[in-house]
């Protein structure tokens, strides 16, 4: 049976059957504010190439009324099951199909998911429909590569907006009826309804008008900043437009920001869905605007590639997000006016970050995976996915070119408009205007999986003078489980020499101080630096073109040790710090050596989104690859330097907030926690620090979590801000308090019952897994393996990923668990999505266990 699965085989099959024309859907969502169920009503109209042939279309849905296909009424008891309703017997030609079924709210983020706003005890619902899920709401045939156009009928209750891929219709007794879209596919449409907030803008130029929308609930109306959000997209629509040279292709641009959403975004045609934590309720650093700022133009990139232009199965989801990645940091970093032109240091300090833990993984996997049904991708949406993709989409624009690459890629829009297409269209496309052969290219970046080591090999004479240099590439062996055999991969680089500038005391590149080369095979000469003078530091990969880890040669890394943060430039600086916590994931570096690291020249790191990563950073290595004898040292050499760095940063700065939450993760000492309860109380301040709503349930998490705060304060705390994030935090600080009882009623509340929200869900996991309550949290290892499969196989995948992936027994760094994992995985038989899952996190004990051997080594 397939349950809800699709196999890719079974999409190829339908697709040679069937041209899918129209879809029109009535939706009566009018008793949306009591939930329960709506009756949808699908009237699909589709060609079939062979007489007689049989097929199916997807519903997941909890009861079907009608279904009558080519006016012929079928028995819905006999047709529908297993989340399909069989077609037999269609004919050749248009053929126009009827179902109409009892579809159901959700409180997941799948399909038609329904809120309720505690402000203002009103309903609010969104539709999130990739990968699979149009057909909770309509019956959809669930493939991209099945376009046709889609008209929403909608009742709604009365003073309700309904928001959909098309221009909003002025509604007729509370009907809401779109004009039907263009050809796009089913999980790009969209519907979103209730009594949203709502603010109106237009894209103007050169003649082009685009209405512009931002949506929220009006209990967040307050904090939205919509003209920086309409100036972000402005910037999007004036860059993309120029650099696809193709109009922006829908009829209207509105972004919503809605509540319990499980991703960051979502590129709806038209009609794009948003996390609304990106409406800030406190105070952020600039880092986050920056987040939200990559997140906007992300979604906005997606209009064309993806929406436009759409792959035809899923095995090219990356190109999907990684092009849209890629894209949205280019804008940041080279549009006219952006206030983030260091967008490519926060690429380098994140995302390649994420790519490279994902890559050493036993799940690593070619860009290009094998996508081979939907099990497999709803659990892709991975660093590699997006982050590695992106990253070998920027070596790619090196390797042909940036004109020639976009040159490219405005013939691909213009050749593929509103169809789909493979991997193959593009890179054609790309030859032709580049000259270059991508054929190899694509075979070893695209095709094959894990990453490379680039070393420096540098001799000289008793002058200091090079004699020698040359780039040394390694293909690790893949990790134990993985598919594949280690490559050496074509790599386009800049190697950047930088000395100390005397005057102004910075690392500086010289004006001669770059060259950018191919890199090919284990040894590449590099005979252009021979003669010169060595550097203090030699940088491999400067710029950040290509994507592969980066070693220092040894007089370059001792002299970055002392040195780090006095870097000019933001990226090199972001280089050298990722390449010092890879080198503390492998084992190669301490984590006692990488504290020291940071303590050293974090105080001159100017980037606020590199400060907050190594604050995350520290305090994992910390907590995970420490010798767990020197844990406590550590932590409070951390602790201590945290609250140090706040009371000397700038009053009011982004500095100061990003300490004032480091601090507040770690604090320890009854001294340092009387600071915490005293900054909540108001009976001691610290210049220029607001502690506002989310500072202080930062705090109150904290006191939570070591004991100091029980329920009276907690619900006192959620008095202050009786609202969707405050229940959330408040769910965290529960679930965090360390006693037996709080542990029991967290784990019941998410294992036992299914009525969590997602969102609630999520908040009560993070505060359940306390790195400081090991031995509290032992007990549930045990309990985790009992219960895994009956959870992965009776909740939807969103809320069983979270569960799999949230409970792991992470924290629990010992063979032991290792032993249990295995034990686990050889009896449990878990398919294929949840063996993964499982896997990944057994890896991070694995890699636990060796940086904790190589810290204790180090003493």
């Amino acid at each position: 049976m397939p349950g809800t699965n699709l196999t890719r085989e079974e999409a190829q099959q339908r697709a040679k059957l069937l041209t899918v024309d129209s879809y029109e859907i009535d939706l009566d969502l009018s008793g949306a504010q009591e939930g329960g169920t709506y009756r949808s009503v699908t009237t699909v109209r589709f060609d079939v190439a062979e007489d007689g042939a049989a097929s199916f279309i997807d519903l997941v849905a909890p009861a079907v009324h009608e279904v009558t296909l080519n006016g012929d009424a079928l028995d819905a008891t006999e047709v529908f099951q297993d989340s399909r309703i069989a077609l037999p017997g269609l004919l050749k030609g248009r053929n126009v199909l009827r179902v109409v079924a009892d579809c159901a709210y959700t409180n997941t983020g799948e399909g038609l998911h329904r809120f309720v706003d505690p402000v203002d005890d009103q309903a609010y619902l969104y539709t999130q429909f990739e990968v699979p899920d149009a057909r909770r709401v309509f019956a959809s045939f669930e493939q991209p590569d099945l376009k046709a156009t889609f008209q929403f009928t909608v009742k709604a209750p009365a003073g309700w907006t309904v928001v959909s891929n098309s221009p909003t219709p002025e509604p007729q007794d509370d009907v809401w009826r779109f004009e039907p879209t263009p050809r796009i596919s089913s999980y790009i449409t969209a519907l979103i309804a209730g009594p949203y907030h709502s603010v109106h803008s237009v894209y103007e130029k050169d003649g082009q008008s685009v209405p512009l929308g931002i949506y929220c609930r009006p209990s967040l109306a307050e904090f939205l900043d919509a003209d920086a959000i309409f100036d972000v997209t402005r910037q999007g629509f004036d860059w993309f437009q120029d650099k696809f040279d193709y109009a922006y292709p829908f009829a209207k641009y509105d972004q919503l920001f809605v509540p319990e959403f499980n991703a960051g975004a979502m590129e709806n045609a038209g009609a794009v869905t948003i996390r609304d934590q990106y409406v800030f309720r406190s105070k952020v650093t600039d880092a986050a605007y920056e987040v939200r700022a990559e997140t906007i133009l992300h979604e906005l990139a997606h209009m064309w590639f993806g929406d436009l232009v759409t792959m035809e199965w899923w095995n090219d989801l990356w190109l999907n997000e990684s092009f849209a990645t890629y894209t949205s940091i280019a804008c940041l970093a080279h549009a006219p006016g952006s206030r983030w032109p260091h967008a490519w240091t926060t690429f380098a300090n994140s995302m390649k970050t994420w790519a490279y833990r994902q890559d050493q993984l036993p799940s690593t996997h070619p860009i290009m995976a094998d996508i081979n049904d939907l099990d497999d991708v709803l659990v892709n949406f991975d660093g590699i996915t997006y982050a590695k993709g992106a990253s070998v989409l920027k070596q790619l624009v090196a390797y042909v070119g940036m004109d020639e690459f976009f040159r490219g890629v405005q013939a691909y829009f213009k050749r593929h408009a509103f169809g789909n297409t493979r991997l193959s269209d593009l890179l054609g496309a790309l030859e032709e205007t580049s000259g270059r052969d991508l054929k190899t290219w694509s075979k070893k970046w695209l095709e094959t999986a894990g990453i490379n080591i680039l070393r420096p090999e540098i001799e000289t004479d008793a002058d200091g003078v090079i004699t020698s240099f040359a780039v040394r590439q390694e293909a690790p062996a893949l990790p134990a489980g993985a598919k594949g055999e280690p490559t050496l991969r074509p790599h386009r680089i800049a190697i950047g020499l930088y000395d100390l500038d005397e005057t102004t005391g910075k690392l500086v590149r010289a004006e001669d101080g770059r060259i950018e080369l191919d890199v090919d095979g284990e040894l590449t000469a590099v005979p252009q630096l021979a003669g010169r003078r060595r550097p203090a530091v030699v940088l491999l990969n400067d710029d950040d073109l290509s994507y592969a880890k980066v070693r220092l040669d040894e007089e370059s890394l001792a002299f970055v040790t002392e040195h780090l943060g006095d870097f000019e430039s933001s990226l090199p600086r972001a280089l050298c710090w990722a390449s010092a916590w890879d080198m503390t994931r492998d084992g190669e570096l301490a984590t006692r050596d990488y504290l020291s690291l940071v303590l050293s020249g974090i105080g001159k790191e100017s980037d606020i989104g590199v400060v907050q990563s190594l604050h995350r950073q520290v305090k994992l290595a910390i907590d995970l690859y420490a010798d767990p004898a020197a844990r406590d040292t550590l932590l409070s050499r951390w602790t201590d330097a945290t609250l140090a760095h706040l009371r000397a940063a700038e009053p009011g700065s982004d500095h100061q907030l990003a300490w004032a939450r480091a601090f507040a993760a770690t604090a320890r000492t009854p001294e340092q926690l009387d600071l915490l309860n005293a900054l909540l109380e108001g009976s001691e301040s610290i210049e220029g620090l607001a502690v506002d709503t989310e500072l202080r349930w930062a705090f109150v998490q904290r006191l939570a979590a070591v004991g100091r705060f029980d329920e009276a304060e907690i619900a006192g705390e959620y008095e202050r801000d009786r609202t969707a994030a405050g229940e959330r935090h408040a769910a965290t600080a529960r679930a965090a308090r360390p006693t037996e009882e709080a542990k029991a009623e967290a784990w019941a509340s998410v294992v036992e019952s299914d009525k969590l929200p997602n969102a609630v869900q999520e908040a009560v996991i993070a505060g359940f897994v306390q790195t400081d309550q090991r031995e509290l949290l032992a007990p549930y290892t045990d309990r985790y393996f009992e219960v895994l499969k009956s959870v992965w196989e009776s909740r939807s995948h969103e809320i069983a990923q979270q569960i799999a992936v949230g409970l792991y027994p992470a924290v629990q760094v010992s063979e032991e668990t290792l032993r249990k994992t295995d034990a686990w995985l050889s009896s449990a038989e878990p398919n294929a999505a949840l063996r993964r899952l499982v896997s990944e996190a057994r890896a991070g004990v694995e890699r636990s266990l060796k940086a904790q051997a190589a810290d204790a080594a180090a003493k």
